[in-house]
């Protein structure tokens, strides 16, 4: 399944006393892979913001909605997904798989924690690999084996950046990061994101910003709808553009009323010309 660079035991640098980003946003969907620390972080946000959960069970409803749309519709064989999380139901190899079993899917990550799980939960599957890469450097991420072994760069592959993007901090340039797997698909490719959003209305308040970039892990920076439509220059947006992940073709009418929390994340497809 994995490059033998890749067998390292990621285990052996998980730490339960300390909390981690992907257990607490596994802690938020109502997951089981998370430590007493994590739900510690998770119940300090959620007492200041209860929609968050809500907002996390959004995101992976928006993840799950375009994986289904690429596959089906749209007939990608190939897809890279730079911020896989914790294992949870409906993966994105799941889905894929689910409408074609000979389709391809390879996860990158560095955390320990979602090494650890992911390769144990794909230890038997032939389409789906695992690998340790940064995202952060897609020229290095190009180059691992197992992504040249297994990804077809002659053909179109749909690449996943859902909540990894807000993890780099301005100094980083994520425009360039994006710009570099734009760069490196063929066309006729998809680029996939989800950023937290600040809506520059006053929504997004001081107290909010500080519980996310201080909380004990940093849960990422927030930015303006057109810094995040920036990373996608020189796309195609496939309709309904760049909107609240909620609103992303949702599979049925809204049976409550969102929290305005709900509305900051901000996700798109785009495909390469």
């Amino acid at each position: 399944m994995s490059d033998p660079q890749d067998q390292r035991n990621p285990a052996s640098s998980i730490d339960p006393n300390r909390p981690n980003v992907a257990r607490i946003f596994n802690a938020l969907l109502g997951g089981k892979d998370n430590y007493q620390v994590d739900r510690d972080v998770r119940d300090k946000l959620l007492k200041r913001a209860p929609a968050l959960g809500d907002l996390a069970r959004d995101v992976r409803a928006f993840a799950g909605r375009v994986t289904r749309f690429l596959a089906a519709h749209r007939g990608v064989q190939q897809f890279l997904d730079c911020a896989p999380g914790l294992p949870n139901t409906d993966n994105t190899h799941e889905i894929v798989q689910r409408e074609n079993r000979e389709a391809t899917v390879v996860y990158a990550a560095t955390d320990p924690v979602v090494l650890a799980h992911g390769r144990a939960l794909l230890a038997e599957n032939d389409q789906t690999h695992f690998v340790e890469a940064d995202f952060r450097n897609p020229e290095r991420l190009f180059e691992h084996p197992t992504i040249r072994k297994f990804l077809d760069l002659s053909e179109p592959v749909a690449v996943f950046h859902i909540g990894s993007v807000q993890y780099v901090s301005d100094a980083r340039n994520p425009r360039d990061i994006v710009a570099g797997y734009i760069d490196r698909i063929p066309s006729g490719s998809y680029i996939v994101l989800a950023h937290a959003y600040d809506p520059e209305d006053g929504s997004f308040t001081p107290e909010l910003r500080e519980i996310y970039q201080n909380s004990e892990v940093g849960l990422g920076h927030f930015r303006t709808r057109a810094e995040i439509l920036s990373y996608l220059d020189g796309l195609e947006l496939v309709e309904p553009g760049l909107v609240a992940v909620s609103d992303w073709w949702p599979d049925g009418p809204r049976l409550k009323p969102q929290d305005p929390v709900q509305r900051l994340a901000l996700g798109a497809v785009a495909r390469k010309p």
